[in-house]
């Protein structure tokens, strides 16, 4: 049986040296440490959703968070590499512009942009020419996923602030958070861009 490759820390990119193979694995790594982290997002949820209903859907979401990450980690697998760590990625990034979130409506509406965020670099991916086809199937499961995420959170986050009385606190909290994420979105997208160029 051969040994499997140990994990890395986040090189200092220098993308104009690496393989297509290393580029790969670079991206792979990002994406699943986005996944890995918005699981520790709902796990922390989770506690606060106390309806069946809630819990149910919950639970299945995180069961997908966690799969996404383990469908990154086995396709950076197939390709004889390991994750690499990454200690600055977008979620780090964007954690560390928004602060703790400081009630419910917050934390839903960061896991609506996060969510948005992921499928949308997805989508962007899975339209690029040259893209295996054992990358496009996890691209497709993640994406479909996604969409799925992204609408119960939503409709979750706007049925609490009309329980509080607050129906427009869901909005401006999705426009904060979305003005955060295009902020820090523009520190990554050059790196990643050259990344995806292969």
């Amino acid at each position: 049986m051969s040994e499997m490759p140990q994990m890395t820390e986040t090189p200092i990119m220098n993308i104009s040296e690496m393989s297509a193979t290393e580029k790969l694995v670079m991206i792979f790594s990002f994406y699943r440490d986005a996944e890995l982290r918005g699981a520790r997002l709902l796990f922390n949820l989770i506690h606060h959703l106390k309806d069946a209903e809630a819990q149910l859907k919950m639970s299945r979401h995180l069961a997908d968070e966690t799969r996404h990450a383990w469908l990154w980690t086995k396709r950076i697998a197939d390709l004889g590499a390991a994750p690499v760590m990454i200690d600055d990625g977008y979620q780090r990034r964007l954690g560390l512009r928004t602060g703790v979130p400081k009630d419910l409506i917050d934390l839903l509406a960061l896991t609506v942009v996060v969510e948005e965020r992921a499928r949308s670099r997805y989508m962007q991916h899975a339209e690029l020419p040259n893209v295996d086809e054992e990358t496009l199937k996890v691209l497709k499961a993640v994406t479909e996923d996604e969409s799925w995420h992204l609408a119960w959170i939503e409709r979750q986050m706007r049925e609490i602030a009309r329980e509080q009385g607050k129906p427009e606190r869901a909005d401006q909290a999705l426009e904060r958070y979305r003005t955060i994420d295009r902020e820090v979105w523009a520190t990554l997208a050059a790196d990643e861009a050259q990344l995806m160029k292969g």
